[in-house]
């Protein structure tokens, strides 16, 4: 059984057994809680941690596991309604409210009940993740000289190195100096919105995109405008129009695998945003988020616009955390120019710097013969999930439109037919035991159709993306 399941369901029997030990009673030994239950010590040791946590026992190293004493009672809550007035007393003035929506994001972090299939998720499903090789990098980097030290503000030399070669390719044309070590693409966007844009500023965003990055946005005090996207990326025609009809001074936009629709900024198009943001004396925000998830098939990929780009026109992020972990939280900006030393002023203020042990086993990682093998295994199983996840819809919902099957990602964009609430479809989904993510919270603005976005990598593999998929038929009847 997969350990963390193992760890929950463990976890809830001790919680069930509780009543039958008296307050300070000792639970039996882990060997015999080992034995009992036919899990591993590391099973038995989280989840006693994990009752610990909740307060309902208390471990004595050396004497065991006691069943907690109850609490206290609890004394009366408070009354916080004056913060309602504390909060939005001032708003009047501001060009953006100060209120966040963050359901956009936490609909692909928050974990999925039991029996539920996550077809919402963000992330590498803990199969695909490197998990031995990022805990022996962690093992090393521990290791290392100096390794609990305070860093360079600006990361280590090396780790800062692998990125601008990643970025700049074998000819160079990224420095090593014009990288910044981040912690995580999320904080880097926020670190380069709000180096590039004052509060109540436009900033141009393609239609539909991350939610994460409009929310980055709005609680930043910037309007998101949208900019429409097709097959082959952003329009430049239209990007032309909204520069000119706003004023922007930042357009964000993700060249490769675009998400949701997974579409690649076509050949003939690059130079052409890069020239149009130029014309109007505007930084272009490029999130290279899913550039190591490549599938199998998809051939040569372009470079990021950032090697092609001499007059710092382009704010480059790149992370490694999409092709690890959701915790291996290490990215990268990368910028010409005096926006590089703004840009650093910002990553210093907020956080002072990456931890340096994580950054220390960043570099671990990249080095090891693990990660090119890694990103090979990755390659080719989300090709396989991609293929199950597509030959699935076009068997049992072939009236959901795919116009566009990715090379790289982790994700598919369907449309809904027309009259289908996406809404009601999600929530029906979710009584069938699959967790979608719905269309709306991609769109800055009103959008043109209902869509659903579907994950194929957070999953346990293919049997489950077929049952998945047979759960949202089932969806479907309803809703119909």
């Amino acid at each position: 059984m997969y350990e963390r399941s193992s760890v929950g369901e463990l976890a809830q029997r001790l919680r069930q057994e509780l009543d039958r030990y008296s307050p300070g009673g000792k639970l039996p030994s882990s060997r015999v809680l080992v034995e009992r239950y036919r899990v591993s010590p590391v099973t038995v040791s989280r989840a006693l941690a994990q009752l610990a946590a909740e307060g309902l026992v208390v471990t004595r190293p050396g004497a065991g596991a006691f069943r907690a004493r109850p609490r206290a009672a609890a004394a009366p809550a408070g009354d916080t309604s004056w913060q309602e007035i504390a909060l939005s007393a001032d708003g009047a003035a501001d060009l953006v409210p100060r209120t966040v929506d963050a359901s956009g994001v936490t609909v692909s972090l928050a974990a999925p009940p039991p029996g539920v299939i996550e077809f919402n998720g963000g992330y590498l499903h803990p199969s695909l993740q490197p998990e031995r090789a990022m805990a022996a990098a962690l093992s090393r980097a521990g290791r290392r000289p100096g390794a609990w030290g305070r860093p360079p503000l600006e990361g280590l030399a090396e780790l800062r190195e692998w990125f601008a070669r990643s970025i700049g390719g074998p000819d160079g044309t990224v420095t090593a100096a014009e990288v910044l070590i981040t912690a995580g693409g999320q904080s880097a966007l926020t670190t380069a919105l709000r180096a590039l844009a004052p509060p109540g500023a436009p900033v141009l965003v393609e239609s539909p995109t991350y939610p994460g990055m409009l929310a980055i946005a709005r609680s930043s005090g910037l309007r998101p405008v949208p900019v429409p996207v097709d097959a082959d990326g952003v329009r430049p025609e239209l990007l032309a129009d909204a520069f000119r009809a706003t004023g922007a001074r930042v357009f964000v936009c993700q060249p490769l695998f675009q998400n949701p629709t997974g579409a690649v900024l076509a050949p003939g198009r690059r130079a052409h945003v890069l020239r149009i943001a130029r014309e109007a004396s505007a930084f272009v925000v490029e999130d290279d988020f899913v550039r190591r998830l490549v599938h199998e098939d998809a051939g040569p990929l372009p470079p990021p616009l950032a090697a092609d780009d001499a007059d710092g026109v382009v704010v480059h992020v790149g992370s490694l955390t999409k092709a690890t972990s959701p915790s291996f939280r290490v990215s990268a900006l990368t910028a010409r120019g005096p926006v590089l030393e703004r840009l650093r002023a910002i990553q210093v203020v907020d956080t002072f710097f990456v931890p340096r042990p994580l950054q220390e086993a960043a570099v671990e990682l990249v080095g090891s013969p693990a990660w090119p093998r890694h990103l090979r295994a990755v390659s080719a199983e989300l090709k396989t999930r991609r293929d199950a996840m597509t030959a699935a819809l076009r068997l049992c919902l072939p009236e959901l439109a795919l116009p566009h099957v990715p090379s790289g990602g982790y994700h598919l964009w369907l449309r809904l037919p027309d009259g289908m609430d996406e809404h009601a479809f999600t929530a029906a989904a979710l009584r069938a035991g699959v967790a979608i993510a719905p269309g709306r919270p991609y769109f800055s603005a009103e959008p043109p159709a209902a869509h659903v976005r579907l994950s194929f990598a957070a999953v346990g593999g293919t049997t489950e993306i077929t049952e998945g998929v047979r759960r949202l038929r089932a969806a479907r009847d309803e809703v119909r």
